[in-house]
């Protein structure tokens, strides 16, 4: 990881680390929050990037339709559901969160965090 992105990856895991119990963001949201709108496969290498036993909520980071991300490793779709589910987010038939329930909307500036751009 280069300085440049460890910056980056820190501004994202302050925006996670802000989203409550019980309520999931997308990354979009995380890499907008974060001051790196459009970047949100941005954030999806950082949350890939944490290490294990991390305390950094990353379970709380879904993608746009409401579901969980793929993984290439096995059974991490699972685990993730399974974090979100002992918060009390529920999961439809398809798989889906109710974003328009369960959507975490910070009241405004996300603290600690800048508004600048990626470099």
């Amino acid at each position: 990881m280069t300085p440049s992105s460890s910056r980056t990856y820190e501004r994202i895991y302050a925006v996670v680390r802000r989203i409550p119990a019980g309520r999931v963001a997308t990354y979009g949201q995380v890499a907008e929050l974060a001051g790196l709108p459009g970047h949100a496969r941005q954030v999806g290498y950082a949350m890939h990037a944490l290490p294990h036993g991390t305390t950094v909520p990353w379970h709380r980071v879904i993608n746009a339709k409401g579901e969980v991300s793929r993984r290439r490793r096995p059974g991490g779709e699972l685990s993730q559901r399974m974090l979100l589910e002992e918060e009390g987010v529920g999961f439809d038939l398809r798989g889906r969160v109710a974003l328009g329930r369960v959507r975490w909307r910070p009241r405004g500036r996300v603290r600690g965090v800048g508004a600048r751009r990626a470099s």
